[in-house]
């Protein structure tokens, strides 16, 4: 049962990384703007969630409908983490190497977003500059910066998938 939990978590991990992959690079082809748009980031928060329930789901159907807290959670969190590696090793090497141009656009279009959404919370024009000055320091996509977010991500992913190993979590009543 364990080995269908770990190959369950990471065929759906290998999926949930190749659609995060696939939307970052349409979204690249397509429009820059689509990378900084704020309905682009929830639809890939929602396919991350769905795809953890899902793999959650399945372990629980290849145990005859039970999966403990651990087992819940552990394919829910290998499934988003295997996701999440793949989708950020394709944003570093698009960014990093094939277009580094792109990088520099998007950080402009990330400083646009954030000050307009800064503006629209009536936030002090000195807190503003310093955080535009903040980002136009960093490398969004150095690979420090892309490890930090990783990690940031897998908190957040980490607290809903203990969310949702509680409440799909079913005892089989014959090993207790």
């Amino acid at each position: 049962m364990e080995k269908s939990l770990k190959s369950i978590a990471s065929n759906y991990g290998l999926y949930l990384g190749a659609l995060l992959a696939l939307l970052t690079v349409i979204a690249y082809a397509v429009s820059l703007d689509l990378l900084t748009n704020m309905w682009y980031g929830i639809f890939i928060l929602i396919a991350i969630i769905v795809f953890g329930i899902i793999s959650v789901a399945k372990v629980k159907q290849s145990q005859n409908g039970y999966a403990s807290f651990k087992e819940a959670f552990t394919s829910y969190f290998f499934t988003v983490l295997i996701g999440l590696v793949i989708s950020t090793f394709v944003s570093y090497l698009l960014f990093n190497f094939i277009d580094t141009e792109a990088a520099e656009v998007l950080k402009q279009k990330t400083i646009e977003k954030t000050v307009q959404m800064l503006e629209g919370f009536n936030t002090p024009s000195d807190a503003i500059a310093k955080s535009v000055e903040q980002i136009e320091s960093q490398n969004q996509y150095s690979l420090g910066n892309i490890a930090k977010g990783l990690a940031g991500y897998l908190v957040l992913f980490s607290i809903i998938g203990l969310i949702v190993a509680a409440a799909m979590k079913k005892s089989n009543p014959d090993t207790e």
